[in-house]
């Protein structure tokens, strides 16, 4: 292990343990194992991948509208890694950081953002039903089950479906099979609402 590898594993991933269940050390890793993936694949500087993916979600500590923006400060205000990288190098990281949000409405700056944008896209259909069920649960802590799968229909349309704003700028297979197979579950209602009952009377 590298000194950067130690100081990330032992000092930035475990700051996602304090995060909500969606954003936690097992997104922080998966985001990074493909990242370097996505990296080899466009011949990106891995050791920046692996440094933009291991930031991009730790402005959640600050606030989540915003966790982006906080992500990309807390990446340059980070000394310790001017030991590895240079000033233009780490300006390149924070856009990346900065670029990686889905509801970003422009393309990412550059290849770096594009990779962590397109690995940050968990497009597990029923991980993606759950993580929104969660969320809107966060949003009415006291809402019934018509409450959080109205909510929840709505965003997911917004986002997912057919001209929703989350687009994939690298279109990985992975992605792309995810995303269809999770526009047929909500163009079929009955499944969706399914789904979201599911998940609703196993967290009640």
């Amino acid at each position: 292990m590298t000194d950067l590898q130690q100081y990330i594993e032992q000092t930035i991933i475990p700051r996602y343990d304090a995060f909500d269940g969606g954003h936690r050390r097992d997104h922080a890793q998966m985001v990074i194992s493909e990242s370097l993936k996505l990296a080899r694949e466009h011949g990106a500087d891995e050791q920046m991948a692996y440094v933009i993916a291991a930031y991009h979600d730790l402005g959640l500590s600050i606030d989540r509208e915003k966790h982006h923006i906080h992500s990309g400060e807390i990446l340059m205000a980070d000394e310790q890694l001017r030991k590895w990288f240079t000033e233009e190098q780490l300006l390149i990281m924070r856009d990346a950081v900065e670029d990686h949000r889905a509801s970003g409405k422009n393309p990412p700056r550059t290849i770096y953002g594009a990779i962590v944008a397109e690995a940050d896209r968990q497009i597990d259909p029923l991980t993606v039903i759950q993580r929104t069920m969660a969320y809107s649960r966060k949003l009415y802590p006291d809402g019934d089950f018509e409450t959080l799968y109205m909510r929840s229909r709505e965003h997911l349309n917004e986002k997912y479906a057919e001209g929703g704003y989350m687009h994939l700028w690298l279109n990985s297979e992975r992605n792309v099979q995810g995303l269809e197979a999770l526009r047929a579950i909500i163009r079929n209602e009955d499944q969706l609402r399914a789904l979201c009952r599911e998940w609703y009377e196993q967290n009640n």
